[in-house]
């Protein structure tokens, strides 16, 4: 995929300040290497490689920043390394997601937490770390991003909440657990979809009497 401009240009100035310092072959071999590294969890030769110079925030040939990289793994060494050195715990890839998101999304707490304890937003305008646990029903991410102040409600670009995901998912234990901490059930998006109109479409003849029973209206 080719890389957007805000990541091509900040992958081409990181290969221009390796290429002062070290001349263009040996910089991209090194930037190779790197991206290598962060990929296949090899912590140990992230840690190297920073402590030679190499910036924490590079973005790696599709326009992924390494940190969201490491973190959609699940790689905690090499998110460690990545934090220790600076990386931008808010940098966004492509799509607008952060590590933090990201790491939500594919239900790695431990990494979760490290990201949130350096400081990631826990709440963004558009699509939310909450409604990508949501989405992929990891109640313990959902817990812990709501005690962290998460916003139950937020909506996606188009209105979708961390509920209405849950339910389009088949996610039951999370939607219970969102409704159970006063999640919206009549929130509709901009199409004018409830989380009850999504569990109808799905079949899902439980969840829908569980949303009618927390008060979700026709």
């Amino acid at each position: 995929m080719p890389l957007d401009r805000r990541s091509f240009v900040q992958g081409a100035a990181v290969l221009v300040a390796l290429a002062c310092w070290q001349g263009p072959a040996r910089a991209q071999k090194l930037y190779d290497d790197f991206i290598v590294a962060v990929a296949n969890d090899r912590a140990a030769d992230v840690r190297t490689m920073l402590a030679r110079g190499v910036d924490p925030n590079l973005v790696d040939p599709n326009g992924e920043p390494v940190l969201v990289v490491a973190a959609r793994g699940g790689y905690v060494a090499t998110v460690d390394a990545l934090l220790a050195a600076r990386a931008d715990v808010n940098a966004r890839n492509r799509f607008g997601d952060t590590a933090l998101m990201i790491a939500a999304l594919n239900g790695h707490l431990e990494i979760v937490k490290k990201l949130r304890g350096k400081g990631a937003d826990v709440d963004r305008p558009g699509w939310t770390a909450l409604i990508y646990a949501a989405t992929g029903g990891h109640d313990d991410i959902v817990r812990f991003l709501l005690a962290e102040g998460a916003n139950i409600d937020a909506g996606s670009p188009n209105g979708t909440t961390a509920l209405m995901m849950a339910v389009r998912e088949g996610r039951a234990s999370t939607a219970e657990l969102l409704i159970a901490r006063g999640a919206d059930v009549n929130h509709r998006n901009d199409r004018g979809a409830s989380a009850l109109d999504w569990a109808r479409r799905g079949y899902d003849t439980a969840m829908a009497a569980r949303l009618t029973r927390a008060g979700a209206k026709n």
